[in-house]
């Protein structure tokens, strides 16, 4: 990291006073430091404590004369190779993934064309809001990275995730953001996404609820540790993840042509619902309720006959380019285990990830998954779909390695 700029931005909270070892240590690996103290993290550190730190002038005020003479607040925000927010509070979060600037802090965030990594220090209730956590889903898909919370005791007297990273995490999640490699480098992962829609005629179409959100996910992971990540992704409304190649398709035919066309591949995993049938026949004109010329007139429904769609799960696990680690999902509404189990062998795929869908999951925000391994069964707890994507891409790191095929 020698000769790298951060342009650490100091929220308002009592973990501010971390920014100030972070700083330091920062120094010792040749890292230089720029900061913005914005008006609340200034009751807690001063400016002369920071600038005595970085070498440099703090900047706090957007509308400073001298400083936007000196460096204005658009150079400021792409002067460093790395923005960072140490404490990210509830506010710079939100600001940000609203879109909002009324200060230099939110203003440079914004107008800054680096990656952004942030610490998040909160309140425990805060932290699980559900605005927060809205937020956090938000920046993440944006392609903002993070590090922390951690859990632990709070000043507040609480216990729980909320409390920033200590200063070295913080220092390592800056290395990896600097292109440290992370555990997946040097693999090709693939995954699939959203639902598919199968047409009945130039209007209509067969598809169900999947809103892609836990494959986007999943795909933001891998790439964040290091794969070479190409995401095909049926008809969503999601941005695509950072870093990920996005191959967009409608039919699970289109679906199964692009993911072969991706191969070989070490990682693949299975996320998108295919729809099982199709219409033999897609109608070249929209399909019309025929009346019968009869006294008892009455709505003709179209006969529909439908076929089966392609397995892309079991195809792939046939394929002569099978990837070397295959995951299935299988969203089930009842047996959820058990029919994943049998999921798994009927299918040829080495993991399956079960979900109930029963509730409010497709197009949520949590999930709650098993595992389903060759030897285990693994049943985690609730968590946000970002939870889930980051847990199973250290799961897959402890499976396959590092190493390309």
């Amino acid at each position: 990291m020698h000769g790298k700029t951060v342009l650490l931005i100091i929220g308002g909270g009592i973990a501010a006073y971390k920014s100030l070892d972070l700083i330091r240590r920062l120094g010792e690996q040749g890292v230089k430091s720029r900061a913005i103290l914005t008006a609340a993290g200034g009751a807690f550190v001063t400016p002369l404590s920071v600038a005595a730190l970085t070498g440099e002038t703090v900047h706090s005020e957007l509308f400073s004369l001298t400083d936007e003479a000196q460096m204005g607040h658009i150079a400021l925000s792409r002067s460093a190779d790395l923005v960072v927010v140490a404490p990210a509070t509830a506010d710079l979060m939100g600001k940000l993934a609203a879109g909002l600037a009324n200060d230099l802090a939110s203003t440079a965030l914004l107008a800054t064309d680096k990656q952004v990594l942030m610490a998040p220090a909160m309140n425990v209730r805060m932290w699980q809001s559900p605005g927060v956590q809205r937020s956090f889903e938000t920046l993440r898909r944006d392609g903002v990275l993070f590090v922390g919370p951690n859990d632990g005791d709070m000043a507040c007297g609480e216990l729980g995730p909320g409390r920033m990273a200590e200063p070295m995490e913080i220092v390592a999640a800056i290395e990896n953001a600097f292109g440290k490699k992370g555990p997946l480098s040097g693999l090709k992962a693939l995954v699939t996404a959203g639902p598919t829609q199968e047409p009945m005629d130039p209007v209509r179409y067969i598809a169900n609820r999947s809103s892609g959100k836990q494959g986007y996910a999943i795909a933001q992971a891998l790439a964040q540790a290091g794969a070479e990540t190409v995401l095909v992704s049926g008809p969503v409304e999601l941005a695509p993840p950072a870093g990920v190649k996005l191959w967009k398709v409608t039919t699970a035919r289109e679906m199964l042509a692009a993911c072969e066309s991706v191969l070989p591949a070490d990682i693949a995993v299975m996320t998108a619902a295919v729809a099982d049938w199709r219409p033999d026949i897609a109608a070249n004109s929209k399909l019309k309720k025929s009346t019968a010329h009869s006294s008892e007139s009455k709505n003709v429904v179209p006969l529909l006959k439908l076929v089966e769609n392609p397995d892309i799960l079991a195809t792939l696990a046939q394929h002569r380019q099978r990837p070397r680690l295959l995951i299935g999902f299988a969203a089930e509404t009842d047996n959820v285990v058990e029919n994943a189990l049998a999921k798994r062998a009927r299918k040829g795929a080495d993991w399956i990830i079960a979900n109930d869908v029963s509730g409010a999951v497709m197009g949520g925000e949590r999930n709650q998954v098993h595992l389903i391994t060759q030897n285990a069964t693994e049943s985690w707890p609730e968590m946000s779909k970002s939870e889930v994507g980051t847990k199973l891409a250290a799961r897959i790191a402890q499976a396959i390695g590092g190493q390309a095929a």
